[in-house]
């Protein structure tokens, strides 16, 4: 079984589930992805509900060094995109099949 899940397999399962055309879900996703992005720049945080919590936080810049070579290097400051799952994902995820 495959472990990604890609732009276009979205837009295939839109326009298969719903009937869209391919132009009108693949727009569609695209804009949804586009809100989700926007969203998590401007306000920090983005909550999905029952689905889970976004947020960006700021990484130090910090001391790094490369295994192979135990060469040191700087690693520079930067943001870094944090999920939290729902408790309603944990759940769903934690299901036990009857089986």
């Amino acid at each position: 079984m495959r472990s990604n899940l890609t732009k276009k397999d979205l837009v295939n399962l839109v326009y298969m589930q719903l009937g869209f055309s391919k132009q009108i879900s693949e727009n569609l996703i695209e804009d949804f992805l586009i809100t989700i992005f926007d969203n998590i720049k401007l306000e920090k945080k983005l909550k999905i509900s029952k689905f889970g919590t976004f947020s960006i936080r700021k990484k130090k810049s910090r001391i790094g060094r490369n295994p192979k070579t135990k060469e040191t290097k700087v690693i520079s400051e930067r943001n870094v995109v944090l999920f939290k799952p729902s408790k309603e994902f944990k759940e769903f995820i934690n299901i036990k099949d009857n089986g």
